[in-house]
């Protein structure tokens, strides 16, 4: 296996995170109190990375044996994790100290996490998908339960672990059949075949199962009784990461998988399924969010609502409906990166602090941590003229143009819902009095990854069309 000049420069967003990992352990084993320097080293390393994935854009490469594909659509997806992950970096920084998790490891996990993610948006193989998947998904389990001092933590990983593990044995047993039926794991192959294939039973039921295991990692119902546990329990900043990057990391995978056949005009026989996950997913997500008083739980039934959305842009199975998801993601990731990034400077320093009470007349007492969570929460219902809009517009639209306009009826009736729930925070806020002092850590790190985000949001509402025609682009 040979590499010219041309893949190592393709490659060098990967690279550079791997030597990133390697000189983040280095350092942890020789500086004393390499916590102290391992933030903005990691932000400064993933903000790197996030530079030279888009001006790589149209260096495209396939390497490892045509196992890995880099440039066009996937360093939008590496762009993607590594900042969102630099942001996380930002919001970790103050936050690990005041949770007592003040430790270098959360850091190399944290880039491990990104690497594994990047291996999933690159692959051409499902064995590198495989690979990807579990090196991300391991780094959560550990970050999970990092603050093993907390009872709520500890409880987060185990049920993380253990139902992960379920999920993971849905999708090697469904690589097995998948690789009975065409005797390969390349999803070229698959392709090629797939004229043949989309009439065999133990084809079929590989990719269904398949399925059912992403379904799993991004969430959607009813593969999705571990979130609110997992997201309440583990520490905030590393919801962020798993609600965000992580289930942007599962759904790249879905597209990697779905293009190839939509490029090649095969009908398909997998969007009833997926419309039902996509209605099931939005509707429930959207009432229980509802009955939740705690901020955290309230925004892991939001984030189930809005795999949901998600997968209307997959079942609708036409090139809008994939860019559609692509800016729906990173809007999401965005969103949710401010609304945790002020969770966890309000939240107190025994992790309390997330109920809806701890946020009563918060528009008086922090009026600028107000003004951005009230933000925020605009954008994640939907109202324009934020991001969050254009992500629905676009998968709702795509919906339409493949003749499925009642998956957009019933996304927007899930819309009209999860208004009222997001809206409530804010009627608390500044309509709501309490007489408790609201502490907040001050954190300036925490502050500049908000506003980062904050002015994303508002970016991508404002220029929604420049974005899309970015990611249109990479097809």
């Amino acid at each position: 296996m040979t590499f010219t000049v041309h893949d190592l420069i393709s490659l060098s967003p990967v690279l550079l995170i791997g030597v990133g990992i390697l000189a983040t352990l280095i350092i942890e084993m020789l500086v004393k109190e390499s916590e102290k320097i391992l933030g903005w080293f990691t932000f400064v390393l993933l903000l790197s990375v996030a530079y030279l994935s888009l001006i790589l854009l149209d260096h495209t490469a396939l390497v490892f044996e045509d196992k890995f594909l880099t440039g066009g659509r996937v360093n939008i997806f590496f762009f993607l994790f590594s900042f969102g992950a630099a942001v996380v970096s930002l919001l970790s920084m103050e936050y690990i100290k005041k949770a007592g998790i003040h430790f270098g490891e959360y850091y190399i996990m944290l880039l491990s996490s990104v690497l594994g993610m990047m291996l999933i948006s690159g692959a051409t193989d499902f064995i590198m998908i495989f690979i990807g998947l579990e090196q991300m998904s391991v780094c959560f389990y550990v970050l999970a339960g990092f603050n093993r001092r907390n009872e709520r933590s500890l409880e987060a990983a185990l049920k993380y672990f253990l139902l992960g593990s379920f999920a993971t044995g849905f999708l090697v047993f469904g690589l097995g059949l998948i690789y009975g039926a065409v005797g390969s794991l390349s999803i070229t192959e698959i392709v090629i075949g797939y004229e043949t294939l989309k009439t065999s039973p133990l084809f079929l039921t590989g990719t269904l199962l398949f399925i059912i295991g992403f379904s799993f990692k991004i969430a959607a119902v009813p593969f999705h009784m571990w979130v609110p546990d997992v997201y309440q329990g583990a520490p905030t900043s590393v919801t962020a990461l798993m609600s965000t990057t992580g289930k942007a990391a599962a759904f790249s995978a879905l597209i990697i998988i779905f293009s190839p056949i939509i490029q090649a005009a095969y009908p398909s026989f997998f969007t009833p399924v997926i419309s039902v996950l996509a209605v099931l997913s939005m509707l429930y997500g959207s009432i229980v969010a509802i009955s939740q008083n705690d901020l955290k739980r309230m925004l892991a039934y939001s984030s189930i609502a809005h795999a949901g959305y998600m997968l209307i842009g997959l079942a609708a199975w036409n090139e809008k409906g994939v860019s559609g998801v692509i800016f729906y993601l990173v809007a999401y990731t965005f969103m949710n990166l401010a609304a945790f990034g002020l969770i966890s400077l309000i939240e107190k320093r025994d992790l309390r602090g997330t109920e809806f009470s701890d946020y009563k007349g918060l528009g008086f007492k922090q009026p600028v941590l107000a003004g951005l969570m009230a933000l925020t929460m605009f954008a994640l219902s939907g109202i324009p003229p934020f991001a969050g809009f254009f992500g629905k517009y676009y998968v709702f639209l795509s919906a339409i143009e493949a003749g499925m306009t009642w998956l957009a009826i019933v996304g927007v009736i899930s819309s009209v819902i999860s208004v009222y729930f997001y809206l409530r925070l804010i009627v608390v806020m500044y309509f709501d009095n309490s007489d408790e002092i609201v502490m907040v850590t001050p954190s300036t790190s925490a502050m500049l990854g908000i506003m980062i985000s904050v002015l994303l949001i508002i970016i991508m509402g404002v220029a929604p069309g420049s974005i899309i025609n970015l990611i249109n682009s990479t097809f």
